[in-house]
């Protein structure tokens, strides 16, 4: 799919006629890395040529040069609950993890946004306040169904909808019958359908569970999510609409996956830093920060994720970042603490850190961090190295290790699971078309993130 930019009038920075150099001895182009001098003019790459000593920017040796990474599942709670995150805060972390673009879910914030003048009310928000570039995710809920093209048009990338309760009372589940009308509807304009797909039949509680981990992970099986993946899979299979299964936690389903795949099903997943690095038997009783939904499980299934990875089943790595106050997440009773995990500043590390523990090598993960959640969103040309792609660039030090201190983050909230852990990989700067939008020591040094929008929307030249 096609996108379209906005102009700086919301916020962009102009870069026409700016001229950029930047060489290093390992630079990730076509799937390895290898030394490289990369040329941008106006913010386009504009040639890859050999390593040359002399470019302006020379990264040291213990450094390599990514694409700018892709994260398609972001809630920056904007407006409404910018208390939780924003633009502003949201977007800074987002640069400092060395995501350059990021997709907005159209909930936490209020309004959710399941209309046009939603999607307004959020454009005006992150006016002037990105760091990084974004797009929106609509929501697909009851009230709306008939009249998402309207929303498409309007310039969001797809349609976010959940197949039990949500959390929040504005954005309401679908049933069965109405997943059926939504991926129906979906498919007469081939709109993308994202869900997330736990079946409420199999949640066993609702209220106080007391501070055991172990008691809220079993509140919310297995069977849960495999039960609502078979839904949305039979359900596309009817209509032929594209679906996308979010943060897949239980590798169990993965089976299942595999094998729609196999049969031609248009359907795509993805899962999460804290699924592919953080184990239940680990999490401490009454620790809100790991709460999440569907929830981090053991050992045994994490290796089922990453055989996953390995095999190719999972599309992309995403955080799925939903944070929230530190009084909402720090109730230690995990039935009443907010669940969702802050991790947009931290996934590249933290994935980093587990693949190269398992002996995977760097440059095979790096497609799930970029062009698969790019492919997901419909952002064709974003996280490769290549001319005519924007020069989103990222100098990482792979082998540097680090402290999390969550007080040290970009969130508005310190709040992260990773706190006290020790993980390597290091992000060093952040360009956006060319300019450095991040030094680490310096935090944001610009703010000329734009909002993209479909192709097919009206937006300002």
């Amino acid at each position: 799919m096609l996108i379209t930019v906005t102009s700086a009038k919301r916020g962009a920075l102009s870069v026409a006629g700016m001229s950029t150099r930047i060489a290093a001895r390992r630079v990730y182009l076509d799937g390895e890395f290898r030394p490289a001098t990369v040329v941008s003019e106006g913010g386009v790459i504009t040639a890859v040529e050999p390593f040359d000593a002399a470019a302006e920017t020379v990264l040291p040796g213990d450094s390599v040069l990514l694409p700018g990474l892709v994260d398609s599942h972001v809630h920056l709670d904007e407006p409404g609950r910018t208390e939780w995150e924003g633009f502003a805060t949201g977007t800074a972390a987002a640069a400092a993890g060395g995501v350059t673009t990021i997709v907005d879910m159209p909930l936490n914030s209020l309004p959710v946004t399941t209309t046009t003048d939603a999607l307004d009310a959020k454009r005006a928000a992150a006016a002037g306040k990105l760091a990084v570039d974004v797009a929106y995710w609509g929501g697909a809920v009851p009230e709306n169904l008939g009249s998402l093209r309207e929303l498409a048009d309007a310039g969001v990338v797809g349609f976010k909808c959940f197949l039990s309760p949500s959390g929040i009372d504005e954005f309401g589940h679908l049933d069965a019958e109405q997943l059926e009308r939504c991926l129906a509807e979906l498919a007469t304009f081939d709109g993308l359908l994202i869900v997330h797909a736990e079946d409420p039949a199999h949640l066993h509680a609702d209220g106080a569970l007391g501070p055991r981990y172990r008691d809220f992970e079993a509140s919310r099986p297995p069977l849960s999510e495999r039960a609502a993946i078979r839904r949305v899979i039979e359900a596309a299979r009817r209509t032929g609409a594209r679906a996308h299964i979010v943060h897949v936690a239980d590798g169990g389903a993965l089976d299942d996956v595999r094998a729609a795949k196999a049969e031609g099903v248009r359907l795509t997943v993805e899962t999460c830093p804290h699924y592919l690095t953080l184990d239940a038997e680990a999490v401490p009783d009454g620790a809100g920060a790991f709460k999440c939904c569907p929830p981090i499980r053991g050992g045994d299934n994490r290796d089922l994720l990453w055989a996953g990875i390995v095999d190719g089943t999972i599309d992309a790595i995403v955080s799925d970042h939903s944070p929230a106050t530190v009084e909402l997440k720090g109730n230690p009773d995990f039935g009443l603490a907010w669940g969702g995990i802050a991790g947009l500043q931290t996934g590249l590390s933290a994935v980093h850190s587990t693949a190269r523990a398992r002996g995977l090598a760097f440059e095979s993960i790096l497609p799930l961090l970029t062009t698969g959640p790019a492919r997901i969103a419909g952002l064709d040309g974003l996280g490769v190295i290549e001319p005519g792609a924007p020069a989103h660039l990222v100098a990482f030090a792979p082998d540097e290790e680090f402290v999390v201190d969550a007080a040290a983050l970009e969130y508005r909230n310190p709040v992260s699971p990773w706190h006290g852990q020790t993980l390597t990989g290091v992000v060093r700067e952040t360009w956006l078309r060319g300019e450095s939008v991040y030094r680490r020591g310096s935090a944001v040094t610009e703010r000329g993130g734009r909002e993209i929008l479909r192709a097919t929307a009206a937006v300002d030249a």
